[in-house]
Order: structure tokens, then C-alpha cells, then sequence
């Protein structure tokens, strides 16, 4: 059963203030779908403030922020793909649609798998800032590297069998902190030979099965813990998090077509240095 906080409609109680739900819910929606780490920005963030962790109701607001955001940007893909991919399973034929739809869901088995086996270890030995920094760096030379020598027009529907295999199996390196989900499965399609825009494209659509296993164990965890709720601080994680998430996909699929990945290498490498220079 879940504990509701008495002040809960009106305050953000004890733990949190406007400025930590706000900053972390914009950081969020900003990082989760930049090659940059989500994961990595928000584990930073109670390290580099005095701020108390934020919890996992919290996180689960974050998350379903992002969630909506990817869902009512690629709104009439999804519905497109749905419709077909239940067609598909009647008639047991694939159009452009279906295809992508089990596309989607095959990419997604790799890191769902990964994640039931290492989760422990994901959790406790590998959320240290020293292999945040590691992951930052190397990850983001292999993009730099997809984004300089694969020039590839493909688009994400003419992805084959092995393309769909190969980057869902990317997806599950992104479990080590620092690499970014995103980031590693648009360096993976950029190296099968898919444009910059396709890359992402389907990147974004397969961060909507993850986020949604994430959204659902993180909920079983917060239900069994009977932990206090703070209702207005999620409303306003998931408010501000799907916001600053819906305009980051729009100007990112933008920004890449004219100028590229490098951009966000550089940061990951500067912000990975710094934080090496910062904890070693």
C-alpha cells in the first residue's frame, strides 16, 4: 500500500523544494534523449549539490515525463506502427510499419535481459563517478568516430534482421553508467549504415519499451517499500520533464541533419575530464 504524505497537495514536503524538481526534472527531459548519459547527469547532481536523493517516486515521475514526450511526438508513427503490427499478427504479413513495430520490440530483448541479469551490479558497483567518467569518454570517441566515417542515407525502415539485433544489443551496453542509451544505439545505426536522422529516429522509438520496463519495476519497488508520496512534487517532475523532453527531440532531430554529433562528443569529453580531474 502506498503512504500519501499528509501535506502532500500543497507542498513538496521535506526532501525536496521547487528548484531541486525543477532542475531535475529539466536536466531529465534534456539528457534523456541527447547522446550525452541521462543517468549520468542525474547521479551527478545530488553529488555536486547538497540536495537529498530525490527517490524513486521522484524518478518515476521523471521517467514517465519522458515517456509522454516521446509518445506524442512520434504520435502518428506509433499509431501507424500499431495498427500494422496487429495486422501483421492476422495476416502474418510485414509491411514498412509492422516491420518497425518488431523492430522496436526485438531491439528492446537485449537490454531487457542485460538488465534482469546485472541490475545488482548496475546499481551498487557501477554508479561510481570514476566509471561515469570512463563511460562518458570512450563512448562518446565511438560516436565521434560513427559520425565522421559513416556517412550512411539509409532510413529506419530499411533496416534488416541483424541491424535490428545488433543495435538492440548496443542498447544493453548502455547499462554501464555514462554510456547513454541513446547515444550508443544512434553510434550503432550511424555505423550500419542509417542516416543521422533515421539513427535517432529509431533510437527514440526504442527508448519506449525501455522506459516503460524502467517505469514499471521502479513502481513494484516504490510499492513494496510503502514510502511516502510527495503528489505535487511528481506532477511537477513529470510536467516539466515531458516539456523540456518534447522540444529537446524536436531541435535535436533538427540540429544533427545540418550539424552533426560532434557537438555533443565535445561535451561528453570535457564533462568526463572534469569529473576524472574532480574525483581522482
Amino acid at each position: 500500500m502506498l503512504i500519501l504524505a499528509p501535506d502532500l497537495f500543497w507542498s513538496f514536503g521535506p526532501t525536496m523544494d521547487w528548484l531541486q524538481v525543477f532542475v531535475l526534472a529539466i536536466v531529465q527531459g534534456i539528457t534523456e534523449f541527447l547522446p550525452v548519459s541521462s543517468s549520468a547527469h542525474l547521479i551527478l547532481v545530488p553529488i555536486l549539490t547538497d540536495w537529498p536523493d530525490q527517490g524513486l517516486a521522484f524518478d518515476v515521475a521523471l521517467h514517465l515525463g519522458s515517456l509522454s514526450a516521446v509518445l506524442i511526438y512520434f504520435r502518428r508513427d506509433i499509431f501507424s506502427m500499431t495498427v500494422s503490427w496487429g495486422r501483421s499478427l492476422k495476416t502474418h504479413q510485414l509491411d514498412a510499419d509492422a516491420k518497425l513495430a518488431w523492430a522496436v520490440i526485438l531491439g528492446t530483448i537485449p537490454v531487457g535481459l542485460a538488465g534482469l541479469l546485472l541490475k545488482d551490479t548496475i546499481e551498487t558497483v557501477l554508479r561510481s563517478p570514476i566509471y561515469l567518467s570512463v563511460g562518458l569518454i570512450v563512448f562518446g570517441l565511438l560516436l565521434s568516430w560513427a559520425d565522421w566515417r559513416h556517412k550512411g542515407k539509409r532510413t529506419e525502415y530499411q533496416m534488416n534482421w541483424k541491424d535490428v539485433l545488433l543495435i538492440g544489443c548496443a542498447q544493453a551496453v548502455a547499462l554501464f553508467p555514462g554510456t547513454s542509451r541513446s547515444g550508443i544505439t544512434m553510434t550503432a545505426a550511424l555505423m550500419l549504415g542509417l542516416s543521422r536522422e533515421a539513427s535517432a529516429r529509431f533510437s527514440f522509438l526504442l527508448s519506449i519499451p525501455v522506459i516503460v520496463l524502467a517505469c514499471g519495476l521502479e513502481t513494484l519497488e516504490l510499492i513494496k517499500a510503502e514510502v511516502p508520496i510527495d503528489v505535487a512534487a511528481m506532477l511537477g517532475g513529470v510536467v516539466l520533464s515531458g516539456i523540456s523532453a518534447y522540444l529537446c527531440i524536436h531541435y535535436f532531430l533538427a540540429f544533427i541533419t545540418r550539424i552533426g554529433m560532434q557537438p555533443f562528443v565535445i561535451y561528453r569529453i570535457v564533462l568526463g575530464i572534469a569529473l576524472l580531474w574532480i574525483f581522482l
